[in-house]
């Protein structure tokens, strides 16, 4: 689904993306590399596909946009260093052509060194066209700029006719601002509360992008 924001078009991705055709940039929020490692070394039994699921959906988006950046809003890796680091250090290698970018997140603890060894770019903040990016959502936006974020995890509840109830992982546009969904597969959601004027895109199924508001 394709829309305009801040006199730019942004197409809202089933995959939990955003592609920013004018600039050729995918934008992904919340990936949360690596969690599942973290977990599992914890004890907590938690299934390797997780962490699968992220690496190969980044890979679907990358050859379906041909995008030529790929900005993450925060939150790239989960935690401390383990070995899903190395698969994406694979990942940049093999895409030797794109520009791999991260908005600093307050997960993203790893060392300097760890991003700069497989050439991610460090942004505290980052414009691009009429975009202001960053990991949580200002206070206050700048004049002339557009805030897209991600931290939030948002997630819309659709409720049924018999009382029963979903809560669906979503894009929302504010006035001033914009929140991306969690692309990472292990995440959690957070129900948001939409302000009068707002729009909200809920992803069904994985597969479609659907307007709720």
């Amino acid at each position: 689904m394709i829309i305009s924001i801040a006199g730019e078009q942004l197409e809202l991705l089933p995959q939990k993306a955003v592609f920013l055709p004018r600039h050729q940039a995918l934008l992904l929020a919340d990936v949360h590399f690596g969690k599942v490692n973290h977990f599992r070394k914890a004890g907590i039994a938690v299934p390797q596909k997780a962490n699968d699921k992220n690496t190969e959906g980044l890979i679907e988006l990358l050859r379906q946009t041909k995008a030529t950046r790929v900005i993450f809003l925060g939150d790239l890796f989960h935690s401390h260093y383990n070995e899903e680091w190395e698969v994406i250090g694979q990942l940049t290698s093999h895409f030797k052509d794109v520009s791999f970018e991260l908005v600093m997140g307050n997960h993203d603890i790893l060392s300097e060194h760890q991003y700069k060894r497989y050439g991610f770019l460090l942004h505290a903040q980052l414009t691009l066209g009429h975009f202001l990016l960053t990991h949580e959502e200002l206070a206050r936006v700048p004049a002339k700029y557009y805030n897209l974020s991600g931290h939030v995890h948002p997630g819309v509840r659709l409720r049924g006719k018999a009382r029963q109830s979903l809560l669906l992982p979503c894009f929302y546009f504010g006035k001033r601002k914009g929140l991306l969904p969690a692309f990472g597969s292990f995440t959690g959601l957070a129900a948001v509360k939409p302000k009068e004027g707002d729009f909200i895109f809920a992803i069904v199924q994985h597969d479609r992008v659907l307007q709720i508001k």
